[in-house]
């Protein structure tokens, strides 16, 4: 046997080895998969090595950016401010993205201070604008508008009014300021320029009239009594569809695309917030590079997160960014556990890119707890929290890294008929806001697309103009830049624009198939050429001969090369060869799936009460399925069930709040490890002897050491030192153990623990259930240690109560959850500890095909 053939052959089983590992490997952790901040400058007041040391905490933290918002100033640090944009400040603009790059990290930015866009260089008149209509005593109407808003937080050498978004001239006034600043700057640039949530009160524009005439074919001062509500009701909501479709077009055709080019032109992408704007969401979310959502407090919508991550699918877009932590609860009894569960909702949604709210620059010589925004989840390296940072973002990294992995695969497009909102008499411009949602959770398309989400279909929303981003492909799929669908369904509405049901009918030509929920719209929206587009609509509805099918209430029109399919959705997408994710039917259990080449993955979460347990059915097939948990980075071949259907079943076990990664192959490659299934059993073994406990980070002063029978909160056995203590503590003993396998449980836990076992890393616990497999013990002497972090809550707590000064900011200065002045002094002492019952659990081997 040849010398080359021997290379060879052990080459290509190289080669083969590698590819087995690759099949269960996770994705190249990337500065965009790593977590990122918000990032406020208060005051700008910053210093280069300032800069250096909270970037490089910040890194080894496990970020992966910062985004610069600079807003309004500290009391007593004036003399440090800087103006913005001024050369200093370009300066620490560029030591700050040349100081990212050395760790490894990206660096964006607001195009402005504080929110939204203006400041000194937007005067009268191309401020934000809202209408004061006013009676003649003829019984008319003539208008009035006032300047409304000015920047909200702004930050020194950003005050100012804020811009008309609905202007195209306002726009245009305002990015002369940006390009001279960076004509005349040296340094690298962001890697993308932001614009926030549209907060902007406006509602008119000056060429607000003649856009609409132009756009609807009559003169809006015509209609001021309908605008205003006078008149009858359905003339009323005519004008106002129409008025508002105007405004959803001026932002949707001047506005984003300006500011968006200007990034485009001096090297930056465009990250976007187009919630609150009276524009159709989808359309702004997908003229951004970098689309993002966010959730809000209670204000949590699955739904609307998709409206984001269904722009970004269907324009090839890689990242879905999400406003990650605003208010999530009181300031500083924020927990990992409650960051953890709405993270989880916004990757299910298709978010893959999460910015954190976030974290404020603070020189070291700011006193604790340093410098800090007023409505935020406090993640900052003087939070005690921040310990255990580096495992969490591990845990997002992992998740993040294998959801920009690859495309969406989802199973059809949903239209959204906005003009069904849009014609309703109440209110003049309307705002589709994440706050109040009953634009879409009291709307029947609102119910629809949760029932179906619920139901387990995968699909991403359109609107009309992305219809234009819609094609068919030979196989009679739809196509567009970033995705393909097996259909495009249309929910049961009223009104649909001639421009709509002509491209729809257009795809259906081409090949594709349509589907329409148990009936056609019957009219038009708004009030322009009525007539004509009602008989328009008529003849292309009428153009459809349909024909009874198979499927219980189904009909059938065939159209050129396609299908238009009419009669209850499920039952159309059913006959369509349509498939549905049956694993929702357990309560809680929910899903995201994406494609790489012939490889599905699917992410799921249990976000119920109840342990899942047993066969989980998926509608995609495959030869191989692959366990990865983004938790412990543990990867195996799971069990796999193949099913006559071309689907696929796999054995799942996850607790409530788990979740892991299912990777299906098409084919089979050797060597993967089996994934070891394994449920805690009946018998336990609860750790008895003496616990050490020692105080080892925090603050404001380590309370002494403790020796305890059980293990308890420091709050209950550290006396008053304990009371105010805010950060970790190590809890230690010596114990024997039975002979068998077991899982540690640590009982009850405030709120994040590193475990170590015998010397050997068990990992950082930041979520019930407070449990890791531990293998064998030794039957004497194992040693236990856990370092249990708690909140900074009793600490500022003992602030107010002695009446330190640390709030120290102008503006808003710092607030509460009602926005108004923040005062701890009342709170109860927080549990803070380990409380246990800390005990060994049998882990028990699960056989697939037996659920016990």
């Amino acid at each position: 046997m040849s010398t080359r053939f021997l290379t060879c052959l052990a080459a290509a089983a190289l080669a083969c080895a590698a590819a087995d590992r690759d099949a269960a490997a996770w994705p190249a952790i990337t500065r965009e998969a790593r977590p990122w901040s918000y990032w406020w400058w208060m005051g700008s007041a910053v210093d280069a090595p300032n800069l250096t040391r909270e970037l490089e905490r910040y890194r080894a933290a496990g970020w992966g950016g910062v985004h610069i918002i600079p807003i309004y100033g500290a009391r007593g640090y004036e003399a440090r401010y800087l103006e913005y944009l001024s050369p200093a400040w370009m300066a620490m603009l560029a030591h700050t993205i040349r100081e990212a790059e050395r760790l490894d990290m990206g660096v964006d930015m607001t195009l402005g201070t504080g929110w939204c866009f203006g400041g000194p260089n937007i005067g009268p008149e191309h401020a934000n604008l809202v209408v004061v209509p006013r009676r003649t005593p003829e019984g008319g109407y003539e208008i009035g508008v006032r300047e409304t808003m000015r920047v909200k937080r702004a930050a020194p050498g950003g005050e100012g009014w804020m811009l008309n978004p609905l202007y195209g001239a306002a726009i245009r006034a305002y990015l002369p300021r940006f390009t001279a600043a960076f004509a005349a700057y040296a340094g690298p640039r962001p890697r993308a320029f932001y614009h926030d949530s549209f907060e902007y009160n406006a509602n008119w524009s000056p060429d607000l009239p003649a856009e609409f005439e132009r756009r609807r074919g009559y003169r809006l001062q015509d209609e001021f009594p309908a605008l205003f509500g006078s008149g009858p009701a359905d003339r009323v909501s005519r004008v106002k569809s129409d008025y508002r479709e105007t405004l959803s077009d001026l932002l949707a055709e001047y506005f984003t695309p300006a500011w968006t080019g200007w990034a485009h032109q001096h090297g930056a992408r465009a990250r976007n917030q187009a919630h609150g704007s009276p524009a159709n969401l989808l359309d702004l979310y997908a003229q951004a590079d970098i689309p993002e959502t966010e959730m809000f407090r209670e204000d949590r919508s699955t739904l609307i997160a998709k409206l984001a991550s269904s722009a970004a699918h269907i324009m090839g877009r890689k990242l879905v960014a999400a406003e990650s932590g605003t208010w999530l609860a009181e300031h500083f009894q924020e927990t990992f556990a409650d960051l953890k569960d709405l993270l989880t909702q916004l990757l299910l949604a298709g978010v893959n890119h999460v910015f954190y709210h976030g974290t404020c620059y603070s020189p070291d010589d700011a006193p604790w707890p340093g410098w800090l925004f007023y409505a935020s989840t406090q993640m900052n390296p003087r939070n005690p929290i921040w310990r255990d940072a580096p495992a969490f973002n591990e845990w997002l990294a992992r998740s993040q890294a294998m959801l920009q992995a690859g495309a969406a695969d989802p199973d059809f497009l949903l239209y959204w008929p906005v003009y069904d909102v849009w014609q309703q008499p109440e209110g003049l411009e309307m705002k589709f806001t994440v706050h109040s949602r009953a634009w879409l959770d009291e709307q029947p398309f609102g119910r629809f697309a949760r029932e179906l989400y619920g139901r387990g279909w995968s699909f991403d929303f359109v609107s009309d103009r992305l219809l234009a981003q819609v094609s068919a492909a030979a196989d009679g799929a739809l196509r567009t830049p970033g995705a393909r669908y097996a259909a495009i369904l249309i929910p049961a509405c009223q009104r649909m624009p001639v421009e709509t049901m002509a491209r729809l009918l257009s795809l259906a030509d081409s090949g594709a198939t349509v589907v329409f929920d148990s009936a056609l719209p019957e009219d038009v929206p708004g009030l322009g050429h009525l007539e004509s587009r009602r008989a328009a609509l008529r003849k292309l509805t009428g153009s459809l001969a349909f024909r009874d099918t198979p499927a219980g209430g189904v009909r059938m029109a065939p159209r050129g090369a396609g299908r238009v399919l009419l009669g209850p959705a499920e039952a159309a997408l059913a006959y369509a060869g349509l498939r549905r994710e049956t694993l929702t039917g357990h309560p809680g259990l929910e899903f995201l799936r994406r494609a790489r080449g012939k490889t599905r993955e699917y992410f799921l979460a249990n976000r119920g009460r109840q342990t899942v347990d047993g066969w989980t059915p998926l509608a995609r097939g495959g030869r191989q399925a692959i366990l990865m948990d983004p938790l412990t980075g543990e990867t195996g071949e799971a069990a796999l069930r193949r099913r006559a259907d071309g689907g696929a079943e796999v054995y799942v076990r996850l607790e409530p709040g788990e979740s892991v990664f299912v990777r299906l192959r098409p084919d089979r490659a050797p060597g993967v490890p089996p994934w070891r299934y394994r449920r805690p059993g009946v018998r336990e073994v609860r750790l008895r002897g003496t616990w050490q406990v020692e105080f080892v980070a925090g603050g404001p002063e380590l309370p002494p050491s403790a020796r305890l029978a059980d293990p308890a909160f420091w709050t209950e056995f550290a006396g008053e030192a304990g009371q105010r203590f805010g950060g970790t503590a190590r809890y230690t003993i010596e114990f024997d153990a039975p002979p068998g396998e077991w899982f540690l449980d640590l009982g009850t836990v405030r709120e994040s623990a590193r475990v170590r076992l015998n010397g050997r890393e068990l990992g950082t616990l930041f979520a019930p259930p407070y449990r890791r497999y531990a293998g064998r013990l030794e039957p004497k002497a194992n040693r236990l240690e856990i370092e249990v972090t708690g909140l900074a809550a009793n600490r500022i707590r003992d602030l107010d109560r002695r009446k330190v000064v640390w709030r120290v900011f102008h503006d808003i200065n710092l607030v509460n959850q009602r926005y108004q002045p923040f005062d701890a002094s009342g709170w109860p002492v927080r549990e803070s500890g380990l409380a246990g019952p800390v005990r060994l659990r049998e882990a028990v081997a699960v056989q697939p095909g037996r659920v016990r």
